[in-house]
This record gives C-alpha cells, structure tokens and sequence, in this order.
C-alpha cells in the first residue's frame, strides 16, 4: 500500500483519485490539499479521504504520507515539488512538468539532489491504444518512425487559471502540446535527441494574452519529425488523435470522438456525457471509462509498482523537463517565425541503432519494394556506388 497526499482536488484529482482507488484498489489517498474548503469538502467526502487541509505543507509533511501528487495549477508544481522532494516524499507531478523549462529543470534537480522518486503524470502515453501500438512500433512492425502526428484539440478548459498567460505559462501549447510532444517522443524513440522547433501560434477566438491554436514541428537528430496540433477553439467536443508513419508501417488512433459508443437522443440526456462533450442532445459519444480510456489507469499502476519496486516509471521528471524544452523552443519559434534550437542544459540518453533508415543488399540499397499483381517482387534500389535508381 501506498499512502498519498493529493494536491488539488479539481477536475485532475477527481481522475486521479478515481484511478488510485481503483485498479490496484490497496492504495490510500491520507489527506488532501485544496485552495478553498468548499472543494476540499465535496473531494474528501466523495473518496472517503480521511484528511484535509488548505495548507500546503502540512499536506506535504504529513507523517503518514509516502508519496506527493501534484494535482494544482502550473504555477504551484515548482514550490510544490521542491517541498515533497525537501521532505523526503515521493513525487509525482502532472503535466506539464513546470511553465517552463527553468522551472522543470529546478525541479529535477530537487528531485535528484533528495534521492526521491519521481514520475511525471503524462497520461496520453498510457492510453490503452497507445501502449498496444507502441508495443508493434517497439517489435518493429512500423520499421523506423518517420513522422508522428499528435492532435488534442476542445473548447477549452474548464478552470480559469489556464486561461492567464502568468499562471499558466501559456496557452494551448503547454496545456495540451505537452501530450502531444510526449508521445511523438515516445513512438519515434526517447533516446532521439529533439533538435529544433517552428512552430505557428495565435488568439483566434479568445480575449487572452496566450494562444488558443498553433501546430508545430519537432525535428529529431535522425530525421524524424513530430507534428503537434493543438486548440481551444475547436467546436465539438475534445479531438484526441495521432498518426505513426514509418518505412514500414503506419497506425492511426482515435481516442476520443469516435470511441466506439454513438447515441442518438432528441430529448435530450440528464447524465455527464464525456469530459469537454458540448452537447447533451442530438449525436453524443459517451466513454466507457475515462480514467481508462485517458491512461490514468496504467499510469498510476506504473508509477506505484515502479515506486514500490524501486525502479524509474515509463515517465519521470527528466521526460517532463525534455518537453517543457521544446515547448519553450516552440514559443521562441512564434515570435522569430523560423526554426528554433531547443536548449536541454543536458542529455541522458544513448543514441541507439534506431537511424538506418535503409536496407541494404550487396552494392545496392533498397529504397521500396513492392508486390506486383502477378506475385511478383518489384524493388527500387540505388546503387551505393554509383547512385543510379533502378528496378529490380
């Protein structure tokens, strides 16, 4: 059993106990942290959590507490993280990490400099689907990943912090571009260094400082490139999608909108729909089971069985600081309107042997094959020593 201190009790910590208290069902949530008593009640009521406070530290501190879960607004992850990590707790952070790189990088250091656990909560890299395709992608089925497109796109989100650049730290982009980051990173390989974004972002619809749409491009050391895609002003629900394209293979998921349940109702229904759902007559796609369908569920049985066996989870805070990088590189990128270097003060992982982009036979390169309707095999190759490109 784990016992756990959850830092905001808002529509993430709503998820987020949904998921502890349900898929390992032996963990506990101990005491719970809310800006104001009227939400901390409805929380502590509704999960049967037998303490509450509107103070910080204490929640952090709490002698019967292993583990921190950073549940607040963006602009309380650092002080929040750096507490836990001081206090000797386990740390798990949702996303993003920090409102910047700065700020991911400091709480990485606090972590590492403490010798605490730490997992960073990006749970769109655990959705049921995702983990099935990352699985062929890792076996192999797609080749090499070329190209992954990310999309999340709603009406925007439901509390009023996001919406202020200072608390935020910006718009659209590090409140959903961060997922869709994370799981380009993940599909084209995590030990491909992220080299340089551009990026496209601007107010369309909304009365704010920060950007409610952009797209943006990643560029990886071995080519590959990760395509983001994020809005608040898309009309119609929440879009959750992403494309994987390699020299052998392709998938596409679906996440959201089409979810395998469509309803049809003319009167209407009384009952909750499906998170950012704009509509409760006409055509609706109801979820099954949203901490399932969101990866909340594999995430937090990743997080704790790692905690527990004193291992790294799929995602720690180093994931978490590589991401707030490219988001940071990407703001650059709007303004200057050209490519931008993402700074990473610095880098863990070994490039592998993910680069061969090619196969090779003999003298000769393969750049397709193909099967003919007769049953024959046409290939295209280059001679590597001359160049020419012929059929074979």
């Amino acid at each position: 059993m784990v016992r756990l201190a959850m830092l905001g009790c808002g529509l993430i910590g709503d998820f987020y106990a949904q998921a502890l208290l349900g898929q390992r069902s032996r963990d506990q949530i101990r005491i719970a942290y809310s800006r104001t008593q009227e939400r901390l009640d409805q929380f502590t009521s509704k999960w049967n959590v037998p303490e509450g406070t509107t103070e910080l530290l204490r929640a952090i501190e709490h002698p019967e507490v292993d583990a921190v879960v950073i549940a607040t607004p963006n602009h309380m992850h650092l002080q929040a993280a750096i507490a836990a990590a001081q206090a000797g707790k386990a740390v798990l952070c949702t996303k993003p990490l920090g409102r910047n790189a700065q700020e991911a990088y400091a709480m990485l250091q606090a972590v590492e400099q403490a010798g605490v656990f730490h997992g960073y909560l990006e749970d769109l890299v655990y959705t049921p689907k995702t983990l099935k395709a990352l699985g062929s992608v890792q076996e192999g089925s797609l080749g090499k990943v070329l190209w992954v497109r990310s999309r999340e796109t709603h009406p925007g989100p439901h509390s009023s912090w996001f919406w202020n650049k200072e608390l935020a730290g910006g718009g659209a982009i590090v409140d959903m571009g961060c997922h869709c980051i994370e799981i380009a990173r993940s599909f084209i390989g995590k030990n491909i260094r992220p080299i340089e974004v551009v990026c496209w972002g601007a107010t369309q619809v909304h009365p704010i400082d920060s950007e409610d749409h952009a797209i943006g491009l990643v560029r990886y050391e071995n080519g590959a490139i990760g395509q983001f895609e994020v809005s608040w002003s898309f009309r119609g629900g929440m879009d959750l999608r992403d494309e994987i394209v390699g020299t052998e293979g392709t998938i596409w998921l679906n996440h959201w909108l089409r979810t395998g349940i469509e309803m049809f109702s003319s009167v209407g229904s009384q009952a909750y729909v499906a998170e950012k759902s704009e509509s409760s007559k006409g055509w609706m796609f109801p979820v099954g089971n949203e901490a399932s369908a969101l990866g909340y569920l594999d995430m937090f049985e990743d997080m704790l069985n790692a905690f527990e066996a004193g291992r790294s989870p799929r995602e720690n805070f180093f994931d978490g600081y590589v991401v707030n990088s490219i988001v940071d590189a990407a703001y650059r990128s709007i303004e200057s309107k050209r490519w931008e270097p993402i700074e990473l003060v610095r880098w863990e992982h070994v490039q592998g042997d993910q680069d061969s982009n090619s196969k090779q036979e003999g003298d000769f390169e393969i750049i397709k094959r193909e099967l003919l309707p007769d049953g024959t095999e046409r290939r295209i190759v280059k001679n590597r020593k001359t160049g020419q490109i012929e059929n074979r």
